[in-house]
């Protein structure tokens, strides 16, 4: 017998993906202490296959609480523990950029490696490793990517349309996407100045009179969409719609997305969001099953 075990501000994605399992699911029961701290009770009996959901955005609060089901889960019986993990915090910082910086991607993929034998995940920020297994030392990585979803939506919505990755590291995202759903793309040139300051240089390709769509793997200030989205405009763009996988959208992002020209703005359903379109339960579900499997 398997289980999945969610959290209750996730358990819309959570039946979803229950359902696509074919797994009974158990919402973990919170509250909160006075003095910050929580209690948390499972499922008195678990069965030897777990998995856990849970994004991380937001997530240093969430991250003692996952740790704490995690051990709790494996004194109530859970033998094979995997953590679905939508949107995982805490990869762009893949190595020191200055003296003394923490490297945040080895520590948090070591915790993690600590508490869970698969963790499983949509599109994360590896651009100076080679897979997610080397960010989870002795443990199972599984890194998938919604790209090619993406396009075939993309392409269903706007047929001909052109994808446009916002910077460098969009490319990877961008390339598939575009395989998969036969469009044309293009990558801009990104210079970032601080956290609300960047530019960006479209590539010289022809934009006028036609559908841009900007692709991206995760939208939290929106600033980089914003400054992409306004440069297609201006070079004479029809329509410029934005599309990401983790919808963060910290503050005024979206607000601030619309104000740019961009029309309409549609994410995954990994992180909870107004704008959710792309149902990411089925894809989850079958790496879910492998990595409850393996080992």
């Amino acid at each position: 017998m398997s289980l999945l075990l969610a959290f209750d501000d996730e358990a819309a994605l959570a039946r979803r993906l229950a359902a696509a399992l074919g797994w009974p699911l158990a919402l973990i029961d919170r509250h909160a202490f006075p003095d910050g701290e929580t209690r948390l009770r499972l499922p008195p009996q678990l069965p030897e296959r777990v998995a856990v959901l849970r994004g991380l955005q937001q997530p240093n609060a969430k991250l003692t609480e996952l740790l704490l089901a995690a051990a709790g889960a494996r004194e109530l019986g859970a033998q094979r523990l995997v953590l679905v993990c939508p949107y995982l915090a805490y990869m762009r910082q893949d190595m020191a950029f200055t003296p003394g910086e923490v490297v945040s991607q080895r520590h948090i993929g070591a915790l993690l490696a600590t508490a869970f034998d698969t963790v499983v995940t949509v599109d994360p920020h590896l651009h100076r490793v080679a897979s997610l297994a080397q960010v989870m030392p002795g443990r199972q990585g599984l890194a998938l990517t919604a790209a090619p979803l993406w396009g075939r939506t993309i392409a269903q919505r706007l047929p001909g349309a052109l994808l446009l990755g916002p910077d460098e590291e969009a490319g990877q995202w961008v390339r598939v996407a575009a395989a998969a759903g036969g469009l044309d793309f293009a990558v801009c040139h990104k210079q970032r100045h601080g956290d609300h300051d960047v530019d960006v240089a479209l590539p010289d390709v022809p934009v006028q009179g036609r559908a841009v769509v900007l692709l991206d793997d995760v939208a939290s200030t929106g600033r980089t969409l914003a400054a992409a989205a306004r440069g297609a405009l201006q070079m004479g763009a029809a329509s410029v719609d934005a599309a990401v996988t983790h919808a963060l959208f910290v503050g005024d992002a979206l607000a601030m997305l619309h104000a740019s020209g961009v029309r309409e703005v549609w994410s995954a359903d990994g992180v909870p969001h107004p704008t959710n379109v792309l149902p990411l339960a089925p894809l989850l579900a079958a790496a879910c099953l492998q990595g409850a499997a393996d080992g």
